[in-house]
Formats: structure tokens, C-alpha cells, sequence
């Protein structure tokens, strides 16, 4: 049985409330269970440096948390004058995968960063963060299109992130604090609507794990996302 009494191939409940900010050209306020995420998508009339005259625009993303997001007050990083080698490496997930299902020729000279801010953490806050993502860029893109239309729209499908991993024995689907912390194994798993990999992590905090758990993660984490999938149409007013 796993703590919080669910299957294990059953999601946390799902909320994705669209348009959460007032000023973003796209946000979201995305929830998995105890876990809220506050997504906001700037667009930026310009380019990094690196990309100037080439024709294509850029997506980018920053990660955060709350200073009490978690059971006890953590330090802003912002305080500490630097940010940790964990935010450094979930932001940039963030950004890869959502670059992953974005035409950025199509995109023009234009940049759109994807802020994630925890506003409170029980586990998966990076795949709760790229799901809702996803919604806060479609939403900038809608909101670019009605002012100056695209001629092919920068999106070329959806992707949404989930995790998985062995809790005592059993591969189970969206871990929480509890199982992430206690698990033999934990997986995040970064799909795309018409069923490609965009990332896979998977690490032994145990026992090592074989191919078969693997492959039985990977079925989990498509039954997750396939329900992601579907929140973040109903968020976008495409379902």
C-alpha cells in the first residue's frame, strides 16, 4: 500500500488553472496533489546575443522555490548570491524540453522565458513544472497570434513530464515527498504528445533496477501523461 492509498498506476489529482497572472503574456497555476507550481511566460521582443540575425527566437526558463515551500524555511538563493547546482540543472530541463516541441524559426526574433516558481513542494516539482509550462507558452503564443499571426504556429505538439519510480518493490506512477524520499528507485520521464522521449532520469537510490522495471516505469509514465495530456487541452481551451 502506498501511503497516500493510491493504485500505483494513480495520479494525484490534477488542477491546471490558466491565466493565473494578471500581466503574463501566458501563465498557469498547475497542481499535483500538495504540489503548486506558478508558471509565468514573458515574450521579449529580442534575441540572446548568440542568436541575433539568424532568424529564430528562443525559449528559456528560470526554477525556484518559495522560501517555505517545504516542511522548513529554506534561504532565497537570490540571498545567497548564487543559485544551487539543483536549480541550475532542473531549470535547464525546463528549457530542453520545451525547446524539444518548439519550431523556433517559426517563433521569429523573439524570446519567451518560462518562470517556475514553487509556491509549495511535495515531490515532482520539476515535472509539474514543465506540464505547466507547456500551457503558459501555448498561452503566450495565442496571445502573440492575435496581434502579429504566425504563418506556422511555433508549437508543434504537446509535452508533459512525469515521475515514477520503486516504492518497497513495486513500480508506481507520481511520486510524492514521501515515496521520492523513501524510494528504491526515481525516474522522471519527459514525453511528448505523439508519444516520443524527450528526457529520461533515472537513478538507483536502492537496489539497482533491470530493464523490466524500467520498461514498467516507462508504461507508468505514459498512462501519466496521457492524463496531463488532457488537462493541459482543457487549460488551453483545445480539449
Amino acid at each position: 500500500m502506498r501511503p497516500s492509498g493510491r493504485a500505483p498506476d494513480q495520479m494525484r489529482d490534477i488542477e491546471m488553472i490558466p491565466g493565473f497572472s494578471a500581466h503574463a503574456e501566458g501563465s498557469c497555476l498547475v497542481k499535483f496533489g500538495q504540489t503548486h507550481v506558478l508558471v509565468t511566460a514573458s515574450v521579449e521582443e529580442r534575441v540572446p546575443p548568440f542568436l541575433r540575425g539568424q532568424g529564430k527566437g528562443w525559449v528559456t526558463a528560470e526554477y525556484g522555490m518559495l522560501p517555505r515551500a517545504t516542511h522548513t524555511r529554506g534561504s532565497r538563493e537570490a540571498a545567497k548570491g548564487k543559485q544551487s547546482g539543483r536549480t541550475q540543472e532542473i531549470q535547464r530541463l525546463i528549457g530542453r524540453s520545451l525547446r524539444a516541441v518548439t519550431n523556433l524559426t517559426a517563433l521569429g526574433e523573439r524570446q519567451i522565458t518560462l518562470d517556475c516558481d514553487v509556491i509549495q513542494a511535495d515531490g515532482g516539482t520539476r515535472t509539474a513544472s514543465i506540464s505547466g509550462a507547456w500551457v503558459a507558452l501555448r498561452l503566450a503564443l495565442d496571445t502573440i497570434h492575435k496581434t502579429a499571426p504566425f504563418a506556422t504556429d511555433p508549437l508543434a505538439q504537446q509535452v508533459a513530464a512525469i515521475s515514477c519510480g520503486v516504492w518497497q518493490g513495486t513500480p508506481v506512477l507520481d511520486l510524492d515527498y514521501i515515496e521520492d524520499s523513501g524510494a528504491d528507485t526515481d525516474a522522471n520521464f519527459v514525453l511528448t504528445g505523439d508519444g516520443g522521449m524527450v528526457e529520461l532520469q533515472a537513478t538507483a537510490e536502492g537496489a539497482p533496477y533491470d530493464e523490466e522495471t524500467l520498461l514498467r516505469m516507462l508504461r507508468l509514465a505514459r498512462i501519466g501523461c496521457a492524463e496531463v495530456f488532457n488537462a493541459q487541452l482543457v487549460a488551453t481551451g483545445r480539449a
